[in-house]
């Protein structure tokens, strides 16, 4: 439960653009879909993955690191995990039992037999978007679990993209569409709430100070 007195408190301490700015932003935050990386080797691709979760409004970021296990590149992400939320598994079976639980169905970043254009993908469900390791890509536990393979077309030699070009190229045109749809994508009221202390304690220094003065005065 959000202390809004203490919210509204600690926000007298940010800029009246920042305060604008958390706003703005949070506007256009979703987690109608997602984002789950497996086993991803290059640490600077994941934290590329996480800037561009950023970017496109995605709140939620899932880390399968079986193998790999690193922190994010603060330089690469150039402060994008102040932002969006890290959820970390050190298996990828437990990643996708936990996001089926929450109602993502699991999509596999890859060609298939069965796969979908991205152009034509269907944006009313709630999805995970799993891209997979630089060389192998994904597991075959994970296109076991797919509830479908989405693909980006191309036309020249070149037979893949780095990581983070293809999250940036499905991110920008999956949020597009779900905006220009009638869904309710938009963070729930307590959810938003949430994220605006969160930031604020991110964002102020000395928010334990404040926050102890606070209740030692109310």
């Amino acid at each position: 439960m959000i202390d809004i007195k203490l919210l509204e408190h600690l926000e007298t301490f940010l800029t009246p653009s920042r305060k604008e700015k958390f706003t703005k932003v949070l506007a256009q935050r979703t987690k109608h879909f997602t984002v789950a990386t497996e086993d991803v080797y290059q640490l600077h691709n994941t934290s590329a993955v996480m800037r561009t979760c950023d970017v496109f409004g995605i709140q939620e970021l899932n880390i399968v690191e079986e193998r790999n296990s690193k922190d994010i590149d603060r330089e690469i992400a150039m402060g994008a995990q102040k932002w969006v939320d890290l959820n970390r598994y050190n298996h990828v079976k437990d990643c996708i039992i936990d996001l089926k639980a929450k109602g993502y169905q699991i999509v596999a970043t890859t060609p298939h037999a069965n796969d979908c254009d991205i152009k034509d993908f269907d944006v009313t469900k709630k999805s995970c978007f799993f891209f997979g390791r630089e060389t192998e890509g994904l597991s075959q536990a994970v296109l076991d679990e797919a509830d479908c393979y989405l693909k980006i077309p191309m036309v020249g030699f070149t037979e893949s993209l780095n990581i983070s070009v293809s999250a940036a190229i499905i991110l920008q045109q999956a949020t597009s569409k779900l905006r220009a749809s009638n869904l309710e994508w938009h963070l729930t009221e307590n959810e938003i709430l949430q994220k605006r202390l969160d930031w604020c304690t991110k964002t102020i220094k000395s928010h334990e100070k404040i926050t102890e003065r606070f209740y030692e005065t109310n």
